[in-house]
């Protein structure tokens, strides 16, 4: 695609690339995957924050770049493909633009700088063990006590609440009407009294996910984001954000040149994987659809470069999107043979002969629930009949 871009912006790749040379170092890239993540990650934004960079699509006036939808492409390929993991999204992606678009005077003042700065850990307190696609059924509540909510309910599958000093929350503060009516959004401090968080051990051994218990937490009804009871319109807003960037469209692409390379070196019946025609088949399909997706994002992009928010393109983008990861998960997956299969934990991979089978089989299985979380697929395709397609 170099032929499509302006000298300026392939002065502008360089310059992605060299400072990615110079700041993604390898004692960075080791506590990246070692427990110190949490600080590691932290680290790295503030790294990004120093330079200008660690959050393209805020608007200038906030801290954002004043990048274009092209640069914002260029920025994320070349991070893509440089292997550098993307910003932690719940403070920096998704709630920071809520808090622009619907939050007071003070909530900026007092949340975006913080976030900007990587001050705060952010989570995501939508699901609960009854409510998952079917959000709106959610039954945490709310209830009024002069200037504060008292809170009590649960929360479920959110990611890294063990690490957060904050999370951004849908209560229900009415039964009344409709089950999307009564719905607030509201911010609460992790370390308010009566939070308990529970570890979720996922299946790549991992632990990213929690249950977030609230047993009578006080909240100051300073913290609603937006009128009370019309949460479930932020909740869209921060939602479309969400699913845009699950997309993982650059990441993708990382995918299919880590693919390529393994199936260069890998043979099949005398033959390389790479030379065999219904190899070459399903990566091709998997280029096309790829493409294809690449293009939709770069309208998205230029939408939000305009000032707009992702509309139900954002649906349409986390459908191929998650689809798309699942397909190079599993043709890494068959390329690793019986490699794949679970290793005991003192066996060493690379004595076994394939160095990428056990990340092929952890990326595999975690990867299953792409297409659940953020809202399902399916329900993604009801979102594109409605409002697309105008079917009800």
């Amino acid at each position: 695609m170099d032929t499509a871009y302006s000298p300026e912006d392939l002065a502008f790749r360089d310059e992605v690339r060299g400072f990615f040379d110079e700041a993604y170092t390898p004692e960075l890239q080791a506590r990246l995957h070692s427990p110190d993540y949490k600080n590691a990650i932290e680290d790295w934004q503030r790294k990004l924050y120093d330079k200008g960079w660690v959050a393209p699509n805020w608007p200038v006036e906030f801290g954002g770049t004043g990048w274009t939808a092209t640069q914002k492409y260029i920025y994320e390929t070349e991070r893509s493909l440089a292997g550098i993991p993307n910003v932690v999204p719940f403070g920096l992606v998704m709630v920071a633009n809520v808090i622009m678009a619907y939050g007071t005077n003070e909530q900026k003042e007092y949340f975006l700088p913080r976030i900007l700065k990587s001050e705060d850990w952010w989570c995501q307190g939508y699901s609960e063990p009854g409510s998952g696609s079917d959000l709106a059924s959610l039954k945490t509540k709310a209830e009024r006590d002069g200037d504060d909510f008292i809170i009590n309910g649960a929360k479920i599958w959110t990611t890294y609440a063990q690490y957060a000093d904050w999370i951004f929350c849908l209560v229900r503060t009415d039964n009344s009407g409709k089950k999307q009516e009564g719905i607030t959004f509201i911010l609460i401090d992790m370390k308010s009294e009566g939070i308990k968080v529970n570890p979720i051990i996922s299946i790549d051994n991992h632990h990213s996910l929690n249950e977030v218990e609230f047993n009578n937490v006080r909240v100051p009804a300073k913290n609603v984001v937006g009128e009370i009871g019309k949460g479930w319109t932020v909740a869209k807003a921060l939602l479309a954000h969400e699913r845009t960037g699950i997309a993982g469209v650059a990441d993708v692409k990382r995918a299919v040149r880590v693919i390529k390379e393994v199936a260069a070196k890998e043979e099949n019946g005398g033959q390389r994987l790479m030379d065999d025609p219904g190899f070459q088949q399903r990566l091709a399909d998997i280029e096309v659809e790829l493409m294809a997706l690449e293009f939709t994002e770069l309208r998205t992009l230029a939408t939000q470069a305009a000032g707009g928010f992702p509309g139900p393109e954002s649906s349409l983008l986390k459908i191929k999107g998650t689809e798309l990861q699942q397909a190079t998960q599993e043709l890494l997956m068959e390329i690793a043979a019986y490699y794949q299969g679970v290793l005991p934990v003192d066996l060493d991979p690379e004595a076994l002969g394939h160095e990428f089978a056990t990340e092929a089989r952890r990326n595999y299985m975690y990867g299953r629930a792409a297409t659940i979380y953020g809202g399902s697929n399916e329900v993604q395709k009801n979102i594109i009949a409605k409002y697309v397609l105008g079917l009800e």
